[in-house]
């Protein structure tokens, strides 16, 4: 990322006085030589026009944040070798297009794989103005405009609403404004009962009341003010059920108290029974959000938008696109995304997340969600984002945040040629390696939309049985004769939460996309997949090509010429993931030589 911000030459050490002036100031450090006039057209507002005049000079419009955006797409396109049209339009698509991040005030970031907080130290803010400054440049270069600061599991003491702190949160609000960017709050849905109230039902008049004193505190530091982000009843947060209310209840009653600003509520939908016991076999963890939120579709105020995440469990390597993001047509809605490597390597192993995003979208009708978030994979390290290549996911993320459409392998490239000057031939390497690596990742770790077969708790490395007879939910079920989850009709019924023609494309294993069959279908281990091979050989048979096309990447970044530090980080990090890679083929393939007690038919290796 600061590889791609030092192109620019331009000097951050003082904040821009406006989106307008750093426009003036990006397009001024591309070279004496390029001229390039801005027309300032208020009506645009986030969209821009450029113009490719006959002079030969270039023409930015806009609206205050449009020509920033604009002057970054041309930059973007200069420094990348794209040509332009003669006439280009562009506006984003969502008009929230958010990063959460998951920082803690004591300087920890959960789920955090690059540093420490960016943003808190030791219960405080704590800050370097000018690595601000570079956040906000690097949003506004991809067109992100809201920055969620703080953890959604927000842990007390939490200072960010009260009086003593406002001032120093409106002096960050105040350093990312000229890049276009809006401050969010993660809020406690029980944070009345820390000041003096004995509940926090939200009916109750002193709740209520006390959360319209907190939002005019809050909006009179910081007029623009995104809103607040709220997780409730989830993994034990306190919420609405605590006093028998419904999720619209709540959040309904956090709108009425940001709606003067114009604020809006993001409401998370993560919400299921994280007390499961495994002997259940009738409670389907996929289920619950559509159980909890599509009765309540259109209760909702206008500044509400439900936050879901992309698929039902928790941002597995394969997941099916929640059915809240297909069926709840009359609530606003976000999808939530995961630059954080979770669950797909922790930022140790390459994973490039567009293609899997771009399933999504293309999945998803257009109309269906009005904004997108994702959570954070920033951090105090020097390159922010732990693994040089990890910058990727969140280049790509602005791109398509912008534009759903966005060709996932343009958007690689232009990040490639953005960072490194490589060859040609390199830069075709790095991009066929990066667009190919969500693949070999999910071919060595969880097979055919099992998911979960991580260590507990730390989610990284294998534990083919680490959740099975835990708490989540997360059952595999696998066992000597067969593995898997039918969810059909004759299953659990998760399914029938889609639209027919979902329901179609999914209900039967011969025709189900071999890559979500053991999220849908439990099935024995001589089942035949449409290949011919039985689904054990399957399995078998993409963890050791996993491992194989792993060894094949670190030649390959072997090979590549990437410049100091970047160099050692990469390899270092490769020499992790190839270690790790070998230990999920030998430990998966084990586990299941184990239980099923079928040879591969290619006689390799498998421990007994």
């Amino acid at each position: 990322m600061k590889a791609w911000l030092s192109k620019l030459n331009i000097d951050l050490s003082a904040a821009p006085s406006s989106p307008e002036e750093l426009a003036r100031t990006v397009l001024a450090s591309v070279s004496p030589d390029f001229r390039c006039r801005i027309e300032t057209v208020p009506a645009l507002e986030e969209s821009f026009r450029i113009r490719n005049d006959p002079d030969g000079s270039f023409t930015v419009s806009g609206g205050g944040t449009g020509v920033l955006y604009g002057a970054f797409a041309l930059i973007r396109s200069v420094f990348s070798g794209k040509e332009l049209p003669d006439s280009l339009e562009s506006a984003p698509r969502y008009p929230l297009r958010m990063i959460n991040c998951w920082d803690n005030m004591d300087g920890s970031v959960e789920r955090g794989y690059s540093g420490s907080s960016l943003f808190f130290e030791a219960g405080a803010f704590h800050y370097d103005p000018l690595r601000m400054r570079e956040l906000g440049c690097f949003m506004a270069s991809v067109g992100l405009n809201v920055l969620c600061i703080n953890n959604v599991n927000v842990h007390f003491p939490a200072q960010l609403l009260l009086e003593d702190y406002l001032p120093e949160a409106a002096a960050l609000a105040d350093l990312f404004r000229p890049f276009g960017v809006r401050l969010m709050f993660s809020v406690d849905f029980s944070q009345p009962m820390r000041h003096g109230i004995p509940t926090a039902d939200p009916l109750d008049p002193a709740v209520q009341s006390w959360w319209n004193e907190t939002a005019a505190r809050v909006y009179r530091a910081i007029p623009d003010l995104a809103g607040f982000l709220v997780k409730a009843d989830s993994e034990g947060r306190p919420g609405p059920f605590t006093y028998g209310r419904n999720h619209a209840d709540g959040a309904n009653m956090l709108a009425r108290a940001v709606a003067p600003y114009g604020g809006k509520i993001v409401w998370r939908c993560f919400v299921y029974n994280c007390r499961q016991d495994w002997r259940d076999t009738k409670t389907d963890r996929p289920m619950a959000a559509w159980e909890h939120y599509s009765p309540l579709d259109g209760q909702f105020a206008d500044n509400v938008i439900l936050q879901v995440k992309h698929g039902p469990f928790d941002f597995q390597v394969r997941e099916p696109l929640s059915p809240l993001l297909l069926g709840m047509k009359h609530t606003n809605l976000a999808m939530e995304l995961q630059l954080a490597q979770e669950y797909t390597g922790h930022q140790i192993d390459i994973y490039t997340m567009i293609p899997m995003w771009k399933e999504l979208f293309d999945e998803l009708p257009e109309d269906h969600i009005m904004s997108v978030a994702a959570v954070s994979n920033l951090g105090r390290d020097d390159n922010y984002t732990g693994h040089p290549l990890a910058a990727v996911n969140f280049f790509t993320y602005g791109l398509l945040a912008w534009n759903p459409q966005t060709d996932a392998a343009d958007a690689v490239t232009e990040w490639i040629r953005l960072t490194y000057h490589f060859a040609p031939e390199d830069e075709r390497a790095l991009a066929s390696l990066l667009l190919s690596s969500r693949r070999t990742y999910e071919k060595y770790t969880a097979p055919l939309g099992i998911g979960w077969m991580v260590s507990p708790h730390d989610h990284y490395g294998p534990n083919p049985s680490g959740y099975e007879y835990d708490l989540w939910g997360t059952y595999h079920k696998a066992n000597r004769d067969a593995v898997g989850i039918d969810r059909t009709a004759s299953g659990t019924g998760y399914l029938l939460q889609y639209p027919e023609a979902y329901q179609h494309k999914y209900a039967d294993p011969e025709t189900c996309p071999d890559l979500y069959l053991l999220f849908y279908h439990r099935l024995p281990y001589s089942f035949r997949m449409k290949d011919g091979r039985t689904l054990i050989q399957r399995i078998y048979d993409d963890h050791f090509e996993g491992y194989e096309e792993t060894k094949a990447m670190a030649e390959i970044l072997r090979s590549l010429p990437f410049p100091e530090p970047d160099r050692n980080v990469i390899l270092s990090r490769m020499d992790r993931q190839l270690y790790d890679a070998k230990e999920w083929c030998d430990i998966i393939n084990t586990f299941f030589r184990r239980l099923s007690g079928a040879d591969d038919t290619h006689g390799r290796t498998i421990y007994d």
